[in-house]
Protein backbone atom coordinates (compact mmCIF):
# COMPACT_ATOMS: atom_id res chain seq x y z
CA UNK A 1 0.00 0.00 0.00
CA UNK A 2 1.34 3.52 -1.02
CA UNK A 3 1.28 6.04 1.96
CA UNK A 4 -1.16 9.04 1.58
CA UNK A 5 -0.68 10.80 4.70
CA UNK A 6 -1.18 14.37 3.23
CA UNK A 7 -0.78 15.85 6.94
CA UNK A 8 3.22 15.20 6.71
CA UNK A 9 4.09 15.90 3.01
CA UNK A 10 2.01 19.07 2.63
CA UNK A 11 4.33 20.75 4.34
CA UNK A 12 7.36 20.14 1.80
CA UNK A 13 5.48 22.00 -0.84
CA UNK A 14 5.16 24.84 1.05
CA UNK A 15 8.17 26.29 -1.10
CA UNK A 16 8.20 30.56 -0.55
CA UNK A 17 7.07 30.67 -4.40
CA UNK A 18 4.00 28.14 -3.17
CA UNK A 19 3.23 30.29 -0.45
CA UNK A 20 3.09 33.62 -2.38
CA UNK A 21 1.19 32.25 -5.44
CA UNK A 22 -1.49 30.35 -2.94
CA UNK A 23 -1.85 34.14 -1.00
CA UNK A 24 -2.75 35.67 -4.74
CA UNK A 25 -5.12 32.37 -5.55
CA UNK A 26 -6.68 33.42 -2.03
CA UNK A 27 -7.00 36.73 -2.58
CA UNK A 28 -8.62 36.57 -6.26
CA UNK A 29 -10.89 34.03 -4.68
CA UNK A 30 -11.96 36.75 -1.96
CA UNK A 31 -13.35 38.83 -4.51
CA UNK A 32 -15.48 35.94 -6.37
CA UNK A 33 -18.57 37.21 -4.53
CA UNK A 34 -18.28 40.41 -5.87
CA UNK A 35 -17.73 39.43 -9.29
CA UNK A 36 -20.75 37.65 -8.85
CA UNK A 37 -22.97 40.08 -8.02
CA UNK A 38 -22.39 42.89 -10.59
CA UNK A 39 -21.53 40.74 -13.09
CA UNK A 40 -24.37 37.86 -13.36
CA UNK A 41 -25.70 38.03 -17.10
CA UNK A 42 -22.11 37.88 -18.43
CA UNK A 43 -20.86 35.32 -15.82
CA UNK A 44 -24.42 33.32 -17.31
CA UNK A 45 -22.76 33.68 -20.84
CA UNK A 46 -19.79 32.03 -19.83
CA UNK A 47 -20.78 29.37 -18.07
CA UNK A 48 -22.41 28.28 -21.51
CA UNK A 49 -18.78 28.93 -23.28
CA UNK A 50 -16.67 27.35 -20.51
CA UNK A 51 -18.73 23.85 -20.96
CA UNK A 52 -18.60 23.58 -24.46
CA UNK A 53 -14.61 24.27 -24.71
CA UNK A 54 -14.52 22.02 -21.08
CA UNK A 55 -16.06 19.20 -22.82
CA UNK A 56 -14.61 19.51 -26.73
CA UNK A 57 -11.14 19.99 -25.37
CA UNK A 58 -10.90 16.90 -22.28
CA UNK A 59 -12.58 14.51 -25.10
CA UNK A 60 -10.33 15.97 -27.81
CA UNK A 61 -7.04 15.26 -25.78
CA UNK A 62 -8.26 11.38 -26.05
CA UNK A 63 -9.27 11.41 -29.72
CA UNK A 64 -12.81 11.68 -29.38
CA UNK A 65 -13.66 13.77 -31.65
CA UNK A 66 -17.30 14.92 -33.20
CA UNK A 67 -18.43 18.47 -36.11
CA UNK A 68 -18.58 21.47 -34.14
CA UNK A 69 -22.51 21.91 -34.79
CA UNK A 70 -22.88 18.42 -33.36
CA UNK A 71 -20.92 19.25 -30.17
CA UNK A 72 -22.71 22.02 -29.41
CA UNK A 73 -26.23 20.19 -30.00
CA UNK A 74 -25.15 17.39 -27.70
CA UNK A 75 -23.92 20.13 -25.06
CA UNK A 76 -27.05 21.87 -25.16
CA UNK A 77 -29.31 18.53 -24.86
CA UNK A 78 -30.60 19.60 -28.44
CA UNK A 79 -30.28 16.01 -30.33
CA UNK A 80 -29.20 12.37 -29.14
CA UNK A 81 -25.84 10.92 -29.86
CA UNK A 82 -25.62 8.75 -33.09
CA UNK A 83 -22.43 7.01 -32.34
CA UNK A 84 -19.97 6.09 -29.65
CA UNK A 85 -17.79 9.46 -29.72
CA UNK A 86 -21.22 11.19 -29.64
CA UNK A 87 -22.17 8.87 -26.66
CA UNK A 88 -19.29 9.42 -24.80
CA UNK A 89 -19.74 13.44 -25.40
CA UNK A 90 -23.19 13.16 -23.75
CA UNK A 91 -21.55 11.10 -20.96
CA UNK A 92 -18.90 13.83 -19.80
CA UNK A 93 -21.60 16.26 -20.34
CA UNK A 94 -23.88 14.78 -18.03
CA UNK A 95 -20.99 14.11 -15.33
CA UNK A 96 -19.94 17.73 -16.04
CA UNK A 97 -23.57 19.11 -15.78
CA UNK A 98 -23.67 16.76 -12.35
CA UNK A 99 -20.45 18.69 -10.70
CA UNK A 100 -21.64 21.92 -11.65
CA UNK A 101 -25.05 21.66 -10.00
CA UNK A 102 -24.46 19.25 -6.77
CA UNK A 103 -20.60 19.44 -6.06
CA UNK A 104 -21.59 20.35 -2.54
CA UNK A 105 -23.77 17.29 -1.99
CA UNK A 106 -21.07 14.75 -3.74
CA UNK A 107 -18.80 12.65 -1.46
CA UNK A 108 -15.34 11.86 -1.96
CA UNK A 109 -15.50 8.22 -1.20
CA UNK A 110 -15.48 5.27 -3.36
CA UNK A 111 -19.12 4.64 -4.34
CA UNK A 112 -19.15 7.88 -5.32
CA UNK A 113 -16.04 8.19 -7.87
CA UNK A 114 -17.79 4.66 -9.04
CA UNK A 115 -20.60 6.33 -9.56
CA UNK A 116 -18.93 9.44 -11.88
CA UNK A 117 -17.44 6.83 -14.11
CA UNK A 118 -20.57 4.72 -14.47
CA UNK A 119 -22.43 7.91 -15.78
CA UNK A 120 -19.38 9.39 -17.97
CA UNK A 121 -20.16 5.60 -19.95
CA UNK A 122 -24.10 5.43 -19.65
CA UNK A 123 -24.86 6.30 -23.19
CA UNK A 124 -22.16 3.41 -24.15
CA UNK A 125 -23.16 0.47 -22.08
CA UNK A 126 -19.50 -0.78 -21.67
CA UNK A 127 -18.92 -2.98 -19.22
CA UNK A 128 -15.91 -1.05 -17.79
CA UNK A 129 -18.36 1.82 -16.86
CA UNK A 130 -18.21 2.26 -13.03
CA UNK A 131 -16.05 -0.69 -12.35
CA UNK A 132 -12.38 -0.87 -11.19
CA UNK A 133 -9.65 -2.17 -13.41
CA UNK A 134 -9.30 -5.93 -13.48
CA UNK A 135 -6.55 -6.40 -14.70
CA UNK A 136 -2.98 -4.58 -14.24
CA UNK A 137 -2.42 -1.20 -16.32
CA UNK A 138 0.31 0.48 -17.30
CA UNK A 139 1.60 4.31 -18.61
CA UNK A 140 3.37 3.57 -21.75
CA UNK A 141 4.74 5.77 -24.66
CA UNK A 142 5.94 4.67 -28.38
CA UNK A 143 8.64 5.30 -30.45
CA UNK A 144 9.24 6.50 -34.26
CA UNK A 145 10.51 2.77 -34.27
CA UNK A 146 7.24 1.50 -32.48
CA UNK A 147 9.63 0.23 -29.66
CA UNK A 148 7.17 0.26 -26.73
CA UNK A 149 8.51 1.65 -23.40
CA UNK A 150 7.28 1.36 -20.07
CA UNK A 151 6.30 5.27 -18.04
CA UNK A 152 5.09 4.32 -15.31
CA UNK A 153 3.88 1.43 -13.41
CA UNK A 154 0.34 2.30 -11.61
CA UNK A 155 -1.48 -0.48 -8.64
CA UNK A 156 -2.26 -3.04 -9.40
CA UNK A 157 -5.55 -4.52 -10.11
CA UNK A 158 -5.49 -6.37 -6.96
CA UNK A 159 -4.64 -3.48 -4.72
CA UNK A 160 -7.08 -0.64 -6.70
CA UNK A 161 -10.51 -0.51 -4.17
CA UNK A 162 -8.31 -0.43 -1.02
CA UNK A 163 -5.96 2.30 -2.72
CA UNK A 164 -8.55 4.53 -3.75
CA UNK A 165 -10.11 3.98 -0.14
CA UNK A 166 -7.16 4.77 1.35
CA UNK A 167 -6.64 7.90 -0.74
CA UNK A 168 -10.54 9.37 0.16
CA UNK A 169 -10.19 8.34 4.04
CA UNK A 170 -6.45 10.09 3.78
CA UNK A 171 -8.26 12.89 1.72
CA UNK A 172 -11.02 13.43 4.66
CA UNK A 173 -8.43 13.02 7.61
CA UNK A 174 -6.27 16.08 6.15
CA UNK A 175 -8.91 18.39 5.36
CA UNK A 176 -9.06 20.82 8.39
CA UNK A 177 -5.25 20.89 8.46
CA UNK A 178 -3.85 20.94 4.84
CA UNK A 179 -4.57 24.04 2.11
CA UNK A 180 -7.34 23.31 0.33
CA UNK A 181 -5.76 23.86 -3.12
CA UNK A 182 -2.88 21.87 -2.33
CA UNK A 183 -4.97 19.10 -0.72
CA UNK A 184 -6.86 18.88 -4.24
CA UNK A 185 -3.53 18.77 -6.00
CA UNK A 186 -2.17 16.21 -4.04
CA UNK A 187 -5.23 14.08 -4.30
CA UNK A 188 -5.72 14.35 -8.01
CA UNK A 189 -1.94 13.29 -8.81
CA UNK A 190 -2.07 10.16 -6.59
CA UNK A 191 -5.47 9.47 -8.31
CA UNK A 192 -4.02 9.39 -11.64
CA UNK A 193 -0.85 7.24 -10.08
CA UNK A 194 -3.42 4.33 -8.90
CA UNK A 195 -4.81 4.61 -12.56
CA UNK A 196 -7.96 3.22 -11.02
CA UNK A 197 -9.69 2.29 -14.33
CA UNK A 198 -9.19 -0.06 -17.88
CA UNK A 199 -10.46 3.55 -19.98
CA UNK A 200 -11.12 6.88 -18.91
CA UNK A 201 -8.60 7.85 -16.27
CA UNK A 202 -7.50 11.12 -17.43
CA UNK A 203 -11.03 12.17 -18.20
CA UNK A 204 -12.41 10.97 -15.25
CA UNK A 205 -9.49 13.06 -13.32
CA UNK A 206 -10.12 16.31 -14.66
CA UNK A 207 -13.89 15.58 -13.95
CA UNK A 208 -12.84 15.35 -10.47
CA UNK A 209 -10.47 18.37 -10.57
CA UNK A 210 -13.23 20.12 -10.79
CA UNK A 211 -14.98 18.51 -8.27
CA UNK A 212 -12.63 19.39 -6.10
CA UNK A 213 -12.30 22.95 -6.83
CA UNK A 214 -15.64 23.93 -6.73
CA UNK A 215 -15.86 22.18 -3.50
CA UNK A 216 -12.92 24.22 -2.10
CA UNK A 217 -14.59 27.44 -3.13
CA UNK A 218 -12.04 27.75 -6.12
CA UNK A 219 -15.21 28.66 -8.89
CA UNK A 220 -13.24 29.03 -11.70
CA UNK A 221 -13.86 26.36 -13.98
CA UNK A 222 -17.48 27.16 -13.95
CA UNK A 223 -16.53 30.21 -15.98
CA UNK A 224 -13.30 29.26 -18.01
CA UNK A 225 -12.15 25.72 -19.04
CA UNK A 226 -9.60 24.78 -18.07
CA UNK A 227 -9.55 21.58 -19.78
CA UNK A 228 -8.57 23.90 -22.56
CA UNK A 229 -6.03 25.10 -20.63
CA UNK A 230 -4.65 21.67 -20.04
CA UNK A 231 -4.65 21.25 -23.60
Amino acid sequence: MRDYNYIEKWHKLLTPQIVKKLVLINEYKGKYGLIIESHKDELNELIEIAKIQSIEASNRMESILVAKDRLKNLVQVKTTPQNSKECEIAGYRDVLNIIHDNYDYIPINVNYLLQLHRDLYKFIGSIDGGVFKISDNIISETNENRNVSVIFRPVSALETYSSIDALCNAFHEAKEEVDPLLLDIMFILDFICIHPFNDGNARISRLITLLLLHQSGFMVGKYISIEKIKE
